[in-house]
């Protein structure tokens, strides 16, 4: 048997809608993570790795991040990065 991503047991059911509408600029360094509510628009082997914004399209954030020596690109929900400081 798999085990399932969950949220922990006081945030289930909660959606922060400051962080689904944070706004973030270009340059900004985001860390990405899992939000098990929403689909997630890349894949799993990239939770917790560090990107930097590209810029916007529509409601979702272009992030540039490398794999080893290459440059990947993906189009990420704001509800799964985290600015970093």
């Amino acid at each position: 048997m798999t085990k399932r991503k969950r949220k922990p047991v006081r945030e289930r059911g909660k959606i922060r809608l400051s962080q689904y509408f944070q706004k973030l600029l270009p340059g900004d360094r985001v860390c990405l993570y899992y939000n098990p509510q929403f689909p997630a628009g890349f894949p799993k082997r990239y939770i917790g790795r560090t990107a930097v914004v590209e810029g916007k399209q529509g409601r979702a954030y272009i992030v540039k991040l490398k794999d080893g020596s290459k440059e990947k690109r993906f189009v990420v929900m704001p509800i799964h990065l985290k600015k970093l400081k």
